[in-house]
């Protein structure tokens, strides 16, 4: 399943792939379920993010690699982080962070998930959670990159 989320914002992509920090990350964490975060390495080849996921009494791993950086030729930066360890029900998790060149000197953040469950049923139904939470995102990209 896949689901693509776009965000213009005020800043060059140089100036916002450097924004993608720690700070940041625990920013962009919606309030359900409560994150944890255990490690952040960075937005570069061969870093690590392991957070926990807590809901109630449930706790869940998620422990994703980055495993591809850099800037394309038309000035998009981009990072990719693939889940090694995801929670239930996810089976494959990979997110593409694509900065691209926009209007007037800004840039366009453009959040491309593509998740898999064990079910094509199940995986539709996730879509709109999975949707929600990366459009929570949106006015803190706003904000922090205004």
């Amino acid at each position: 399943m896949h689901v693509t989320l776009r965000t213009p914002v005020a800043q060059p992509p140089a100036q916002v792939f450097a924004g993608f920090t720690r700070e940041l990350f625990l920013a962009l964490a919606p309030p359900f379920p409560k994150l944890r975060l255990h490690r952040f390495d960075g937005c570069q080849r061969g870093d690590q993010v392991e957070i926990e996921l807590v809901s109630g009494p449930l706790r869940q791993r998620w422990t994703s690699l980055i495993t591809d950086h850099g800037v394309q030729p038309d000035g998009t930066h981009f990072f990719i982080d693939e889940g090694q360890i995801s929670p239930a029900p996810l089976r494959f998790w990979r997110h593409r962070h694509l900065i691209e060149p926009g209007p007037n000197g800004g840039s366009v953040i453009v959040d491309a998930l593509e998740f898999r469950t064990a079910s094509p049923v199940l995986d539709a139904l996730l879509y709109p959670l999975m949707w929600a939470q990366f459009a929570y995102r949106k006015p803190i990209y706003r904000r922090v990159f205004a």
